[in-house]
């Protein structure tokens, strides 16, 4: 059961209904109005009610509810355990009034206001609340890897790019999280994949959003992507929390290449956060800071010559930092190099100096390369 919104065509206001879906998770999945629960006007409940958090949905330059929050309202749209071309369903909530004192509204799941002249006459027309970013299409992973933190494991995550520099034709592709987990002092790793998006839960106590009720981070891809490139490009990072709904802003896209001191809030729509410097905005940056390491590195001192396996399959990345790194040693920080002998890996590690075709190849050009083979 879910919360929805449409216009009543005979007074034009917008009524809050109880719905559920039909054909769920067949692609054709059916809204279905149950129960009228009222004018949204006259009415005062939990916008947080109904809520699940077994999806991770996000879209190229955004995450749905700001990093956190996921609904049931959009499970009825999903045919598989993963993909990227779902249209969900809008969450309309109430969002306060425009300049001229008309009543505002705001879709938490395209990240949009709703409440124009505009809006009304489109669901005027089919009845339905619907924004007008409805139709963007999104990716999606349900019920998700969860990282929980233990003093007996070793975490790292990740924002895996495509590679900087290959002996074979580099494909673009879209960031995805890679994560390591050790237990205890074992050499083997007991995780090492790429995964579409995470989701990292801690304890209360870590403290590390002013709403102690947050107690899970989603990470995807463009929230992964634009930490690692805030770092590697030196912009001043931190996280703004709504003072209205206690969410941590997320900055993606234009608003994260540029500092700035005014936030607009993805999970309520308030469009008036203030830091007191300008600043990119993310809530990965003190999940990321609750560990000192993660800010500490090593320059390694080995030395690769490329032009020694002349003939093999090779791929080299810049190695990034990690988004989290609960390890009790410093990252390395140079270039990785895969290379590969009869489908077997026989290099696999980071390299302070790596010499190809006579050259001494720069980290930075590395990253760069990296930066333009991804797709965002």
């Amino acid at each position: 059961m879910f919360y929805s919104r449409r216009i009543n065509k005979d007074t034009q206001k917008v009524e809050v209904w109880e719905c559920e879906w039909s054909n769920k998770g067949t692609g054709m999945a059916k809204k279905e109005y149950i129960c009228k629960v009222g004018e949204e006007e006259d009415i005062d409940f939990s916008h947080d009610d109904y809520s699940a958090a077994d999806a991770v949905c996000w879209a190229p330059g955004r995450t749905i509810g700001n990093i956190a929050v996921s609904s049931e309202e959009a499970f009825g749209m999903f045919e598989g355990t993963s993909g990227d071309d779902a249209i969900l369903p809008c969450q309309i909530i109430p969002a306060g009034k425009f300049r001229n004192g008309a009543k505002r509204w705001y879709c938490k799941t395209h990240q949009i206001h709703w409440g124009v002249k505009a809006d009304y006459a489109a669901a005027s027309e089919s009845g339905e609340v619907n924004c007008s970013n409805h139709l963007i299409k999104m990716s999606y992973v349900i019920n998700p890897l969860e990282i929980e933190f233990k003093d007996f494991e070793e975490i790292g995550i990740w924002c895996s790019l495509p590679p900087a520099l290959s002996s074979e034709s580099i494909e673009k592709r879209a960031p995805k999280i890679h994560v390591h987990k050790r237990f205890g002092n074992k050499a083997n790793k007991a995780v090492d994949s790429d995964f579409d998006a995470i989701v990292c839960s801690y304890n209360a106590e870590m403290s590390l959003f002013a709403n102690p009720e947050i107690t899970k981070i989603q990470i995807t891809p463009p929230a992964a992507f634009e930490f690692v490139r805030s770092i590697e490009e030196g912009r001043n990072m931190s996280c703004v929390t709504c003072k209205k709904c206690g969410y941590p802003h997320l900055d993606l896209g234009d608003f994260a290449v540029s500092p700035h001191k005014k936030h607009f809030c993805g999970n309520c729509g308030n469009d008036s956060i203030w830091s007191s410097e300008p600043i990119v905005s993310t809530p990965l940056k003190p999940l990321h800071d609750q560990f000192s390491n993660s800010n500490t590195y090593t320059f390694p001192d080995r030395t690769l010559c490329l032009d020694d396996y002349a003939g093999l399959k090779f791929e080299l990345w810049a190695s990034t930092p990690a988004v989290l790194w609960t390890a009790n040693r410093p990252q390395e920080k140079g270039i990785h190099v895969h290379v590969y002998k009869d489908g077997r890996r026989i290099v696999d590690d980071t390299f302070g100096t790596v010499i190809s075709q006579g050259k001494e190849l720069q980290r930075e050009t590395m990253w760069e390369n990296m930066v333009q083979n991804t797709l965002y």
